[in-house]
């Protein structure tokens, strides 16, 4: 659903549908706080005024002093971290910039992947004329490194359930890592053909599992959020 914005060029700007789900806490202590987004709701505010629901506009309610760390996409569910403190924030933004957050993700992708486990390692880019789009280069785009395991193949359905490990964090890396593996994301609106969007009415990705070294302890933290689908 899209409206026109102001001004007679101006591109139509897209209208999140309304999120009825709420944001569950999975652990706060007085530095962090890890909650399980739903899906069709945004990290942040969107540029159109009618999108200003999202996660963190909806935890500031609750925690005035909440910081942005990452975000998950508008149409993935599942485990988000933010900071309460300026120390937290500096130091978690940091071990995400490091790569040593380790992430997984549950995916279920249309057909059956051959491999039990593999990697896909494609360089990414934004697509400009057609952005948010984007796509792989191998002259111009940045590393990303994405490894994959089968968690179960439905012969039946010709589907596969798999954990997806990012290893960068780049823009729609794993939709798009899926697909060059020739299995799309079953439910993506941006990289599977309509037939295989329409087998789902949503995206088939969720954020499961976050562990890291806490920001201010030190200590080795794991945090899991169990997969909806």
């Amino acid at each position: 659903m899209s409206s026109p914005s102001s001004g007679a060029d101006a591109a139509p700007y897209y209208v999140v549908p309304t999120c009825h789900e709420r944001v569950g806490v999975i652990h706060r202590d007085a530095d962090i706080l890890l909650v399980n987004k739903p899906a069709f709701l945004l990290s942040v505010p969107g540029r159109a005024p009618e999108n200003k629901d999202c996660a963190i506009t909806r935890l500031q309610q609750q925690f005035d002093d909440i910081r942005l760390v990452h975000r998950l996409d508008l149409d993935t569910s599942g485990i988000m971290v933010f900071a309460l403190s300026h120390q937290g924030q500096s130091k978690l933004s940091r071990l995400f910039q490091l790569r040593t957050v380790k992430k997984r993700y549950q995916a279920v992708l249309h057909g059956l992947v051959e491999q039990d486990r593999g990697s896909i390692d494609l360089p990414l880019i934004a697509d400009w004329p057609n952005r948010p789009l984007q796509k792989v280069c191998h002259e111009t785009g940045k590393n990303a490194l994405t490894h994959y395991e089968v968690l179960a193949r439905d012969e039946k359905r010709n589907r596969t359930r798999v954990a997806l490990s990012p290893v960068t964090g780049r823009s729609h890396q794993l939709r798009i890592h899926c697909r060059e593996l020739g299995h799309p994301i079953i439910g993506c609106d941006m990289y599977s053909p309509p037939e295989v969007e329409a087998l789902s009415p949503r995206l088939l990705l969720h954020a499961e599992w976050l562990g890291f070294n806490h920001p201010i302890t030190g200590l080795w933290s794991e945090f899991a959020s169990p997969c909806p689908f």
